[in-house]
């Protein structure tokens, strides 16, 4: 069980009090398997992305025994190309439902492996992970199409899907940085990796056309400020381009236009990037938005909320990535070190950006 002191940085008001961060923290553990696989909750799947920021929220809590043995299963479950398959069966994770190897969910290790780092110092974490860290960029980059945005996925016949999802290459462009980060640290510079970063960051932020268009989704809305490919002027111009379509008061953010449906996860990931944008008093109010999402009987959250018609919890899951985002939402708000240091990206490594539009 989690203790108190490791929770005190995860009290925010209106949000959290520290026995409701404990019990959060604990319904996380509690759906961690022995060998530390993390499903979305005990009888549902695995996917490695949403695996990786549960053990980040574990690792934001103090419980880095436990964050630990999560990259330990990542580490014995990779594939030889440096991928993961998109969905393992939970109970029998030998067993896979989606052999799709997916580019967003496989760089995702980078974030949580320096993450990890960053909280404990460990060093022998860092050289034990590093070759798997290497092998995830490297089957990343081999989908990086030459306008730098990168291919979505590898079919299980092993077919490359070129198409490029912004989301999931906003996403890509934070884990090649931490990436980069690790890299630095253990003084191996990898050169092709920041021109590849530097490109990607390039597409994100000045050509929307060599994306597939998911703009009714909110991810795509503000995952482009989340992974650090825009900031400054041209972050706030974005949020508050679509703020009114996306937030609904006092209720958090829309997954998917035009749908009456907020979900907890993407209201968490929004209040994250405000928190990287600055603007930490929005960023509280969207969490204090979601609390109607709080099981308190669990400490942990349903995925989201249907608004109109017949008001309800829907799906009627409680998700340990779901709670994750959250707890990381409140530790970049209370200051935790890690946590500021992976999203607010200051001191992450930024790549070499083309010149192909001077």
């Amino acid at each position: 069980m989690t203790s108190p002191e490791r929770t005190e940085h995860l009290v925010l008001p209106g949000v959290l009090t520290a026995e409701q961060a404990r019990a959060t923290v604990n319904g996380i553990l509690a759906g961690q398997r022995e060998d530390g696989a993390i499903p979305w909750f005990r009888g549902h799947h695995l996917d490695p992305w949403d695996h990786t920021e549960a053990a980040m929220a574990l690792d934001a809590a103090g419980e880095h025994e436990a964050a630990a043995r999560a990259y330990e299963w990542l580490a014995r479950h990779q594939n030889a190309d440096g991928s993961w398959y998109a969905a393992y069966h939970d109970g029998d994770f030998e067993q896979i439902t989606d052999r799709g190897r997916e580019t967003n969910f496989s760089a995702y290790v980078a974030v949580g492996v320096w993450h990890h780092y960053l909280a404990t110092g460990d060093d022998t974490f860092l050289d034990r992970m590093w070759p798997v860290v290497y092998a995830a960029v490297e089957f990343v980059l081999r989908l990086q199409q030459p306008g730098g945005q990168i291919g979505w996925k590898r079919e299980e016949d092993g077919t490359v899907v070129n198409d490029a999802l912004l989301t999931g290459s906003s996403s890509i462009h934070h884990a090649l940085r931490c990436a980069l980060a690790v890299a630095e640290q253990r003084e191996e510079p990898q050169p092709d990796w920041e021109l590849a970063t530097g490109a990607l960051a390039h597409a994100v932020r000045s050509h929307p056309e060599r994306f597939l268009d998911k703009s009714r989704y909110s991810m795509d809305w503000y995952y482009p400020v989340l992974g650090g490919a825009v900031s400054g002027p041209e972050a706030k111009d974005r949020i508050e381009s679509m703020w009114d379509d996306f937030v609904v008061p006092g209720l958090g953010v829309r997954c998917v236009l035009p749908n009456p449906w907020v979900t907890g996860g993407e209201s968490c990931e929004l209040a994250l990037a405000l928190w990287v944008m600055g603007e930490s008093d929005r960023a509280l109010e969207i969490l204090q938005s979601i609390q109607h999402l709080r099981d308190e009987a669990s400490g942990m959250y349903w995925t989201g909320y249907v608004f109109e018609g017949n008001r309800a919890v829907w799906p009627e899951e409680l998700t340990t990535w779901t709670a994750g985002s959250l707890l990381l939402a409140v530790a970049a708000l209370g200051g935790d070190e890690a946590t500021t240091a992976v999203f607010g990206g200051e001191r992450l490594p930024r790549g070499l950006a083309p010149d192909c539009c001077g």
